[in-house]
């Protein structure tokens, strides 16, 4: 939360800019997605790791990335050489919710799946 932070306090080219505007915007713009599924995910393996994630856990997850995600936006209104778009909460919101129904289709509805094990084996190794 804190890297996103920050990074959402820097002008859009502060880290790198590439020659070419549209590859960079298509780039930069996508990053919105990523950086949210990333949080959500983040978020899931602390649950994880604590023996915690449930049914319940596994919403307040998604809305916990969300809701960051809408805080980041405004927080960017306010940002110099920044903007906040509802497109762009869309996007972090997009990202999120990729992810939760990856993990709702492969942990919860198929609990012997190849990454519903990996899951299983991670929470008994960070909580041992």
């Amino acid at each position: 939360m804190a890297a996103v932070w920050i990074m959402s306090s820097m002008p859009d080219n502060a880290v790198i800019e590439l020659p070419q505007r549209n590859v960079d915007r298509f780039l930069k713009e996508s990053l919105h997605l990523i950086e949210f599924a990333i949080l959500y995910s983040l978020i899931v393996n602390a649950f994880l790791a604590n023996g915690r994630f449930t049914n319940a856990a596994h919403v307040t997850a998604a809305l916990i990335a969300c809701f960051y995600g809408l805080i980041d936006e405004i927080h960017q209104a306010f940002v110099p050489s920044r903007s906040a778009t509802v497109i762009d909460a869309l996007k972090d919101i997009t990202g999120v919710l990729i992810c939760y129904f990856i993990v709702q289709y492969t942990y919860f509805s198929r609990p012997y799946s190849r990454i519903s094990k990996l899951m299983h084996k991670f929470s008994l190794w960070a909580s041992s």
